[in-house]
Parts: C-alpha cells; structure tokens; sequence
C-alpha cells in the first residue's frame, strides 16, 4: 500500500500549499500600519526584508517610507539608531564607529572599522559633516563624496575645479535644502596674501544638479572652523572680522536654500579669557565655552534669530590634568541631564545633578582625530545609486 506521506497531494492541498507559502503581510494590512511598523526597524533588518517579494521592495524603496523611518530614527530619545564615527591617523588613517546607545550605557564598547570610499591608509579622510544618515567626507581634502554607511552606497563629487597654491586653505559644509528636497555642499577656499591680506572665493554643490557654482564670496571676516555646523536650513561658522584674533568672533551664517548671508547674534559669555566652540546640540546651534582649563559653560540657543533665548544649559568642571585638553562640543544630552563629551581620545558623561563623572570605555580605538554623530537612515546618495568603491 501506497503510504500517504509519499502520495500525490489532492488539487484542495496544493492549493492550500500556495495560499499559505504565498501570504504577503503587506496585501492584508493597511499601508499606513506596515509604514508605521517598518519605520521603527533598524536599517539593517530592512535591507534583509527588501528581498521578501517585490512588494516589499517597492514598499521599504519608497519615499514615504525613507523618510517616515529618517523622522522616528531623529526624533529616538533613546537614540537606537544613532551612531559615533571616529577619525583616526595613526598609525594610519582609518574611520571607525560604534552605537551611542552603547557608549552612554555599557561599561566597554567594541569600535569597528568601516569600509569608506577610496579608504587607504596613506589617504586622509575628513568628515565634512552628516545630515539625514548622508555623510559628507574629503579623501586628501579634496575628493569629495556623499556616503551611506548604513546602506553602502556613496557617490563622488565631481571636481571643484580651484586651483590652490601657497597660502590656501579649505573650508567646507554639508548641509540639506529642505524646500528643494536637495542636498548640497558649500566650499570656502581661502588664500591669504601679503601684508595680512586675505581672500575668499566660494562655490556651492548641488546634488540635484549634480555640479558646482560660484556664490557670493564669504563677507565674515576669516572662517575659523574647518567644517560648517548645519542647523535650522543653514550652515554656520566662528569667523573673525579681521586677521588675527584679538578682535574676537563671529558666528555666521549661510542660508543653504537661498544661498544668503547672515550672523546669528551672541550672549555675554561673561568675564574673563576662554576659548569656543560652535556646534549643534538638540537641533539647536551650541557653543561652549572654555574658562582657561577651570570650567566649560555649554549655551544653547533655544530659539534661533532670537538674541534673548541663548541659555546656559550646563557647566561642567574640568578633573584630571586641566589644562591638557579641551572638551568637545557636547554629543548628546540625556533626559535625565547627563552631558556626552570627549575630553581628548576619551570620552566622558557628567551628571550636573550629582556633580558625578562616567568614563565610557572603547576598545580598537587609542586615539581619534575627532568625532561625529550620525543617524542611520535608508536615505540615497544619489538619485541613481553605485555601489560603494
């Protein structure tokens, strides 16, 4: 007798077989539920999910999708899908990252490296700046390239095409025009001449167009920063009106949409000699100030083009060798009030409320150049996509 584990399956079981092995959440569900369950998943889940079926790929290749995952991911108090890169130079250069997640929570976090475009230990490599998980980097200063770690992707910049001798130097900012859903990059190349003379010439990148233009020249004295800090539609950076220092600072401004100068107006940081800042905190412009190695006073400016609303969020004592290094524009601040600084190649979290210091361990990193936050995102360097070098 025939067993009926070997028999022929009836028409009623295959097709039961193909109904099952054929089921598709996304044709049972409503749409705006599978976006809404979607988007708090980690990029790494999606990337796998995107091989499910056709619809699936369709669905997590969307923009609605993109960007309702980009505004939960920004807007985590827990910061789940924020990340820290670190730039490293010796004994050669190297970019590595891990989660902030666990920098602020676990006793010791495992940095790893990161395969970035034209990654070579001889070639250096500068973060320019992130927004929206696109991360801006010059490899040697001036190969640009728009790069998704998340995704792998990246894209080159064409050349900027300025000749540079003697005497330059390069500023640079990455920023998003959110009007023109476009993402751009700003160049300050700056010479300086003879007699303290000084001159600016300045070009922007726009992703939509996929080429560089001249603007009007920067009109704030010197950069001071080496990248531009981007906030509210607009890059910012400390400039002095003239050459040299003792004239003090400026914090200007340039509007990434309408490509418009401007200067964003400061409080009295009070008396006596310190050094700054400029950074972003919270989606708000940051500054912070360092009283000769004693303190550092951290300010927001809660209401931006508004002088009165720049507040003293945070004062933070020096420990350990004052004087050596200087703290870094705060990462992160925690509900709770903690801050997250680096303080040299280390990394620190003060408890304003106990007056208490944490020192989060990090393995496979001895020194960094500099470090920068970032988000994962599922957002495109480009329009058409090239798999990353």
């Amino acid at each position: 007798m025939e067993s009926r584990r070997d028999s022929p399956d009836s028409p009623i079981q295959e097709q039961s077989k193909k109904t099952r092995y054929s089921y598709d959440p996304i044709h049972t569900l409503p749409s705006e539920i599978i976006v809404e369950i979607l988007s708090r998943l980690p990029v790494k889940s999606l990337l796998k999910f995107r091989c499910v079926s056709k619809s699936w790929l369709s669905l997590i290749s969307s923009p609605q999708l993109i960007k309702t995952h980009l505004k939960v991911s920004t807007n985590d108090p827990n910061f789940t899908s924020h990340r820290i890169m670190f730039t490293t130079a010796y004994p050669r250069f190297n970019l590595k990252n891990c989660t902030l997640r666990s920098l602020l929570y676990e006793p010791l976090t495992d940095a790893v490296s990161i395969s970035y475009p034209r990654r070579h230990p001889r070639r250096s490599v500068w973060v320019v700046g992130s927004c929206n998980g696109l991360i801006c980097i010059a490899i040697n200063e001036k190969d640009l390239f728009l790069w998704n770690p998340s995704v792998r992707k990246s894209k080159k910049l064409p050349n900027v095409d300025v000749p540079m001798g003697r005497g330059f130097y390069i500023v640079y900012g990455f920023g998003f025009d959110e009007t023109n859903e476009d993402y751009k990059v700003v160049g300050i190349f700056c010479s300086f001449g003879n007699a303290g003379g000084y001159e600016t010439l300045v070009k922007i990148y726009s992703l939509k167009t996929n080429s560089w233009r001249r603007i009007e020249d920067f009109n704030g004295g010197v950069p001071l920063d080496d990248s531009g800090t981007f906030v509210h539609g607009k890059l910012h950076w400390s400039a002095s009106p003239g050459v040299g220092f003792s004239s003090g600072w400026d914090i200007v401004s340039l509007d990434v949409e309408r490509e418009i100068y401007g200067m964003v107006e400061q409080p009295n940081y009070g008396e006596g000699g310190f050094a700054s800042l400029l950074g972003v905190l919270g989606g708000s412009v940051c500054v912070i100030c360092d009283y000769q190695k004693t303190r550092a006073d951290v300010w927001v400016l809660k209401e931006y083009g508004i002088k009165e609303s720049w507040t003293k969020v945070v004062t933070i004592p020096y420990i350990n060798e004052p004087g050596r290094y200087m703290y870094s524009i705060p990462l992160c601040i925690l509900r709770n009030g903690e801050v997250l600084l680096a303080l040299g190649s280390s990394y620190v979290v003060y408890n304003p409320k106990e007056n208490s210091f944490r020192f989060p361990k990090i393995s496979n990193v001895d020194d960094f150049l500099e470090a920068n936050t970032y988000i994962e995102s599922l957002v495109s360097p480009a329009a058409v996509m090239v798999d990353q070098e």
